[in-house]
């Protein structure tokens, strides 16, 4: 039986009451005084409405996750997450408007909410990937288009960029760095510039030094590569991409889903909303079949990410893009 014909995902009270369990595992919490043992339903009022009988005041199971203030009806809400935590490369908000019957802004917002929990967190923020025999890679792609204005002057080594296709691509494109823990986890991040000081803290701060890296044969990975147990390159200018065991194809993977879903699904990205986008599709890979994860639990999963990041409208629209939890 699909997903979608379970009773949250249809009834509002029974979404209510699985958001319940999510939100309060050890039973209701006032969100505004921590206080527990004087809760009680308020009578005549909306589905799931409670009152603290300590500080007087009323709220409900979505106060303080990413469905706060919202009008959408929950049931939609769990829609929306299976859709966009099943569909390999994301689905379009235009799309979620026809299929949930909201208007498109409205299913615009609902997936920045719903991207905004799966983001795990940010890289350094996080565990560290890797560890005593296993091999991470990593590389850099470049995507989308960045205003003239922002566009670097210089490569990473200082130089002029060269008059050919790969060098126009590093100075109009916006750049992204990915980790890639082989049978495991990917993590990415937008970056300024792909240079050797960046590059070198992102792996630093997210990778033990146990782990073997993979990389190609770019030098902003040669120093760094020095830090760990040790350090494989691939010539692809040689049209060199597998030695034995040596080979960056498990993130030019996750680099090929991320562009087919960016290029053909969602076709357009501001900058400022790129980071979102990237923990999306991080977030997808890393609750995959292949890590034993189905459609069901990467919904559920996606689900227990919605506490303690509360998103407003305003927040999403700011310059920077960065939403503060």
């Amino acid at each position: 039986m699909s997903i979608l014909l379970a009773p949250p995902f249809h009834n509002e009270a029974a979404a209510v009451a699985r958001l319940e369990q999510i939100v309060w595992p050890n039973g209701p919490v006032c969100p505004h005084c921590g206080g527990i043992d004087r809760i009680t339903p308020v009578k005549g009022g909306r589905i799931g409405l409670r009152r603290c009988g300590d500080c007087k005041k009323q709220f409900t199971c979505k106060v303080g996750t990413v469905f706060e203030d919202s009008k959408v009806p929950l049931h939609k809400w769990f829609q929306a997450a299976h859709l966009l935590a099943s569909s390999k490369k994301g689905i379009s908000s235009h799309q979620l408007h026809r299929t949930l019957g909201v208007t498109y802004k409205t299913a615009w917002f609902m997936s920045h909410r719903l991207r905004e929990a799966m983001r795990a967190g940010e890289p350094g923020d996080m565990t560290f990937m890797g560890g005593a025999g296993k091999i991470v890679e990593v590389d850099e792609t470049y995507f989308g288009q960045n205003p003239e204005e922002d566009q670097p002057k210089t490569n990473t080594r200082g130089q002029p960029f060269k008059d050919n296709r790969y060098s126009k691509s590093k100075r109009e494109k916006r750049t992204i760095v990915a980790l890639v823990e082989r049978g495991g986890e990917a993590r990415s991040v937008h970056v300024p510039t792909a240079d050797k000081a960046t590059v070198a803290n992102i792996v630093l701060n997210n990778i033990y030094r146990e782990s073997k890296l993979n990389t190609d044969e770019s030098g902003i990975y040669t120093a760094v590569g020095r830090k760990f147990a040790g350090h494989e390159t691939v010539n692809h200018s040689a049209k060199e991409y597998a030695r034995g065991d040596v080979t960056t194809n498990t993130v030019e993977g996750f680099f090929s889903i991320f562009k087919r879903g960016m290029q053909g699904v969602y076709q357009h990205c501001k900058e400022k909303h790129l980071h979102r986008y990237l923990a999306e599709f991080d977030f997808r890979y890393n609750n995959r079949v292949r890590l034993g994860v189905d459609d069901e639990a990467r919904t559920a999963r996606a689900l227990q990410g919605i506490v303690g990041k509360r998103l407003t409208y305003r927040r999403v629209n700011n310059a920077s893009g960065q939403a503060t939890t």
